[in-house]
């Protein structure tokens, strides 16, 4: 009799559904699928990211911060062996400061500043109007939302945020915070 038992016990627990297992998002603030600049190609954010430390930036190719184009390049330049990637989002929503199409943006990354970072579609990026992208950063710098072009949010390899940068913030600036994330990873 107790083996019966025991063997109904073993198969109802087999066929019993398994009950889910709801982890954490390892990467709660880019758990987004977004398009590379100019192409169709789409991209999971989390899975290229994952265990990096992380600027994202809202860019624009007619701004009087477009030459920080130069810095966050060096800065992908120096740090990425290490585990740091810039993400660049253009944006059209101040001053009409990239209203070119994506290809004509993409060439003009590549051929005035050397950008290799990797770039992504346009984005709304102000608060009445953002991507979906741009308000999670935003909620998770407490409302900080990009007032400008080249505001950078810095994400550590544990995907929370570190801070939140405006526009004036040059990229050269955000270096040893840069170098102090990689450091604690």
């Amino acid at each position: 009799m107790s083996r019966r038992i025991f063997l109904q016990g073993v198969l109802a627990a087999t066929l019993a559904p398994a009950a889910p297992v709801f982890a954490a998002p390892s990467c709660p603030l880019l758990h987004f699928t977004v398009r590379k600049l100019a192409g169709d190609e789409r991209v999971d954010l989390c899975d290229m990211v994952a265990g990096k430390v992380v600027l994202v930036v809202n860019t624009a190719s007619y701004c009087g911060y477009t030459p920080q184009f130069k810095g966050l390049e060096q800065l992908y330049a120096e740090y990425k062996d290490q585990g740091f990637v810039v993400l660049g989002f253009p944006s059209n929503d101040f001053g009409d400061q990239d209203p070119k199409p994506e290809n004509q943006i993409q060439d003009f990354c590549a051929l005035t500043y050397d950008v290799t970072f990797p770039m992504f579609e346009k984005m709304h990026v102000r608060a009445n109007n953002a991507s979906p992208l741009f308000k999670t950063l935003a909620q998770a710098a407490d409302g900080d939302y990009p007032t400008w072009n080249f505001h950078k949010y810095l994400i550590g390899r544990d995907g929370k945020l570190i801070g939140s940068f405006d526009s004036p913030v040059t990229p050269e600036a955000l270096s040893p915070k840069i170098a102090a994330a990689l450091k604690l990873g």
